[in-house]
């Protein structure tokens, strides 16, 4: 390829710590939603104190928008912040509810104003 041989190849690759990454799957997060790579060739290199990986599609490819949900839960923020307004509850308060009342927002304000 350019004119080096196999044995060359290395020597140079292991010369900027080139290193080879046994990936099962590589997950990007965007402000937009998230990419996963399903198994992907993943090499890292570090040059000059500053590492860098390179991520080479071999499989599936696959973006997900961002839903609007509250991170860590199945609950939307638009929904948290209404009960929150409803019941003067915390966050952390609102979300339980909610899940507790699988997301039905009259159950769940009712449970919170009852307590």
């Amino acid at each position: 390829m350019f004119g080096f041989n196999a044995a060359q190849m290395r020597r140079i690759m292991k010369d900027m710590s080139v290193q080879e990454i046994e990936a099962k799957r590589a997950i990007i997060e965007t402000s937009d939603g998230k990419i996963t790579i399903e198994n992907p060739k993943v090499t890292s290199m570090q040059i000059q104190g500053q590492k860098t990986y390179t991520i080479l599609v071999l499989g599936k490819e696959l973006f997900e928008k961002n839903s609007g949900k509250a991170e860590g839960s199945e609950v939307s923020e638009e929904d948290i912040a209404l009960v929150q307004e409803k019941t003067g509850a915390s966050k952390q308060e609102a979300i339980e509810a909610l899940r507790k009342s699988n997301n039905d927002l009259a159950l769940a304000i009712k449970i919170l104003k009852e307590k």
